[in-house]
């Protein structure tokens, strides 16, 4: 049997479980998760090698209407991850079919590549004959390859989509060494891990205007000293984000520690500033700085 191997687009509307989904298939979190749409702001590879395949996913922002300059900029990754050998369409089953779900199929359908519908969140369902009337709605839109329903959160049916997946892959070696798992570096990882609190910890409109970046990063044996900045757009997101006394902060602050400690493997001594940006989500150069490439220096 021929060794198979290429690239996997993961697609689909805000809030449909992409993340959850990625981090199940690969059995470890590379992709910060929470109940917010638009979490994913950029593309996220995520490798997983088994025996005779090596599938490389690729995770997306929710397809959306563009209204910021960094929606569209979110909109121009989703494009650009475009080009794979197999596309899962990820739908929310527990949702309702709504025009938006219509329209982010044209996507879909623009790409040279076998799609696979996948229902997700199947553990939510009272009735498992939503799926079914799923299958009815989205199967005219499209000439899907398969059908595969599933849930990302208890990992039912990731057997199946995996076997559905590397059917499709073509015939080729191993893209990257066997233990290779992502693309990000710890230090924009890191700096997601804190944005991933802020937007579990607070509401409103304070999720969708934060953005972070690590100042600083000092590695040593023992200890990893790491000082982020948390960015907002107004004065009184700011206050949310402290709390009264800094009890927001030091608890977003705490968890992010916490999880960071688990991604290094050593002990954390992270401090945590907030500060006002007017308006970031439309400032080109702080977007391209707050991305990982940016981080990276690429």
């Amino acid at each position: 049997m021929k060794h198979r191997s290429g690239f996997v687009s993961i697609m689909g509307r805000p809030n449909a479980g992409k993340s959850t989904l990625l981090n199940a298939l690969l059995g470890q979190k590379v992709a910060i998760v929470a109940p917010r749409p638009q979490t994913t702001r950029t593309a996220i590879q995520g490798v997983l090698t088994v025996p005779g395949a090596q599938i490389v996913f690729v995770d997306t922002p929710g397809i959306h209407k563009s209204t910021t300059l960094m929606n569209k900029r979110m909109m121009d990754t989703v494009r650009a991850s475009a080009p794979a050998d197999v596309v899962l369409f990820l739908i929310d089953s527990a949702g309702r079919f709504t025009e938006e779900d219509a329209q982010a199929v044209d996507l879909v359908k623009s790409i040279q590549a076998p799609a696979i519908a996948v229902f997700n969140k199947v553990d939510q369902l009272s009735a498992k004959t939503k799926v079914l009337e799923l299958i009815e709605k989205y199967s005219p839109l499209h000439e899907f390859a398969a059908y595969i329903p599933i849930s990302a959160r208890t990992v039912d049916g990731l057997d199946v989509l995996k076997k559905e997946i590397i059917e499709r892959l073509p015939a080729g070696a191993a893209l990257y060494p066997q233990d290779y798992l992502t693309d990000q570096p710890e230090r924009f990882m890191a700096a997601e891990l804190i944005r991933e609190q802020a937007l579990r910890l607070t509401r409103e409109e304070v999720p969708h205007a934060v953005a972070v970046m690590v100042e600083s990063w000092e590695d040593t044996p023992k200890l990893l000293r790491i000082s982020a900045t948390i960015y907002v757009e107004r004065t009184g997101q700011k206050a949310i984000l402290i709390g009264a006394g800094g009890a927001m902060l030091k608890k977003i602050g705490t968890q992010a520690r916490q999880q960071i400690e688990t991604l290094t493997g050593k002990k954390v001594f992270l401090q945590t500033f907030v500060k006002v940006r007017p308006n970031w989500r439309e400032d080109p150069e702080f977007l391209a700085a707050s991305d990982w490439r940016g981080m990276a220096g690429n």
